[in-house]
């Protein structure tokens, strides 16, 4: 795809996102990771090529790989408060763009019973409270996103033990905030061309050391 209609497609996600996207002005040690955009990397133990490889400037998955590609593109099912706009997986990491938004968590979920709840018509208060302080001893202990890339790696270690297979994930993934739309932009064309631009890419194993 060509990067015009890349830009054009992710300024309209940006938009329609901005009634609820706060841009923050630094990273911080007080950030919760509970509400905001980030691009992620992860990358798997010791670097190596597990989800398939690049041919012809093209990224060709393979079983592992595919299993990856349905996590992502299932995050919303599992976790309601994100959303990945933007995900490149490569042979040894996959980079995704990230929107965390938990009020969500308050209209779409019932971690209580299961069922749906009028939480928003305020027939429900003691229901809102017990949601807001459960989802608030989540967030103090790992972040809302943390606990979506970690339920992500799981799920996939799972599929690859399951199957047989020797593999394993570094033990944590980077994560930067996205601060405004250019920022935005800049980044999803940099994950869209990663293939591309393989030869030149850190993790490239002739331009990687492993790292765990």
């Amino acid at each position: 795809m060509p990067c015009l209609c890349i830009q054009t497609i992710l300024i309209l996600n940006m938009e329609k996102f901005r009634d609820t996207y706060r841009i923050p002005s630094a990273r911080a040690q007080w950030h919760d990771y509970n509400d905001g955009m980030y691009f992620i990397t992860i990358c798997t133990a010791g670097q190596i090529h597990y989800f398939g490889k690049i041919i012809k400037e093209n990224m060709l998955l393979n079983a592992l790989g595919e299993c990856v590609l349905e996590n992502i593109d299932g995050v919303a099912t599992h976790y309601p408060y994100a959303e990945i706009t933007i995900s490149q997986i490569m042979p040894n990491h996959l980079h995704l763009i990230v929107i965390i938004d938990e009020t969500k968590i308050l209209r779409d979920t019932n971690v209580q019973t299961g069922r749906a709840v009028a939480v928003k018509t305020g027939r429900a208060p003691s229901l809102q409270q017990s949601l807001n302080e459960k989802m608030k001893t989540i967030s103090d202990k790992k972040g809302l996103l943390s606990v979506c890339m970690g339920g992500i790696k799981s799920a996939v270690t799972h599929y690859a033990h399951d199957k047989g297979m020797d593999f394993a994930w570094q033990t944590r993934f980077h994560d930067h905030i996205i601060r405004d739309k250019d920022e935005y932009v800049r980044i999803a064309n940099y994950i869209g061309n990663n293939p591309r631009n393989w030869l030149a890419d850190k993790f490239h194993p002739n331009k990687t050391r492993p790292e765990d």
